[in-house]
């Protein structure tokens, strides 16, 4: 099965080094992965060299810094160094010009924005109205939209969230259950977590598995459930129900959004 990591992160400011991504995916049979830029980083240089060492194994996503007043312009300059999307919070504009120029730039350029937030920020009326106002960009809503374990039935800000599959230029991303289920109090020798809440049962009825990817988010998931229960743990979910939505969700969407075959 081809697998493919849409939400990894490496620097060498913070987190790890990505000798050490690749060791995990070496491990675990993954084969490709999307390089996402940590928050608070602006200098993109460290993923494209690292991009360019493991050729064709990586795709780029670059952030912007908020200062810049140029960012379409600075989006522009990425793009040409080989930069596969850009990541982006709900509720970022550009400071001079159109407020969404970042975002139709983005379009333009064929780049996908992968887009940072939680719950509330994705639930509202206004990037609802941006994501269909810029319809030629890819938009990626990460980390499930958001979701996590102070989440209680029935949902009600998550589903207005999920209502973006509406939306035909979106898709999420699914994380490891260590986001959004309950650790166990006593570990025993076979993993498991002590509630599964039906986050990604709700999402598959939303986007439908051709419309959702898996991603790690290594390495903050090594403080959470680990890398590869990460994976097995969303592989093997049962909500899928049969393997050709288990080959979509692991790496068939992924490759078709981000363009590996390409």
């Amino acid at each position: 099965m081809r697998i493919i990591d849409t939400h990894c992160h490496a620097g060498r400011n913070w987190f790890e080094p990505i000798e050490t991504l690749v060791h995990e995916m070496d491990s675990n049979h993954v084969g490709e992965a999307v390089l996402i830029q940590h928050g608070g980083t602006y200098n993109n240089d460290y993923l494209f060299d690292s991009g360019s060492t493991h050729e064709k194994r990586f795709k780029v996503v670059v952030m912007l810094d908020p200062d810049d007043d140029d960012q379409p312009g600075t989006l522009t300059k990425l793009a040409e160094q080989g930069a596969a999307g850009v990541r982006i919070y709900p509720d970022q504009r550009s400071r001079t010009g159109d407020p969404l120029a970042t975002w139709k730039r983005a379009g333009e350029l064929g780049l996908v924005v992968s887009c940072l937030g939680d719950v509330t920020r994705f639930a509202t009326s206004d990037f609802r109205a941006l994501v269909e106002e810029c319809s030629d960009t890819a938009v990626v809503i990460e980390h499930l939209a958001g979701a996590r374990k102070s989440f209680e039935p029935p949902y009600a800000e998550f589903t207005t969230a999920l209502a973006l599959s509406d939306l035909p230029n979106t898709t999420i991303k699914v994380p490891g259950l260590g986001e959004f289920s309950g650790r166990p109090p006593r570990l025993e020798p076979d993993f498991d977590f002590e509630s599964v809440p039906p986050l990604i049962e709700m999402a598959l009825e939303a986007f439908g598995a051709n419309r959702m990817m898996w991603g790690s988010d290594f390495p903050p998931v090594a403080g959470r459930e680990g890398y590869r229960n990460a994976l097995q743990g969303v592989q093997t979910h049962p909500a899928w129900k049969d393997r050709a939505e288990v080959e979509m969700v692991m790496g068939g969407t992924a490759a078709r959004v981000w363009g590996f075959d390409a």
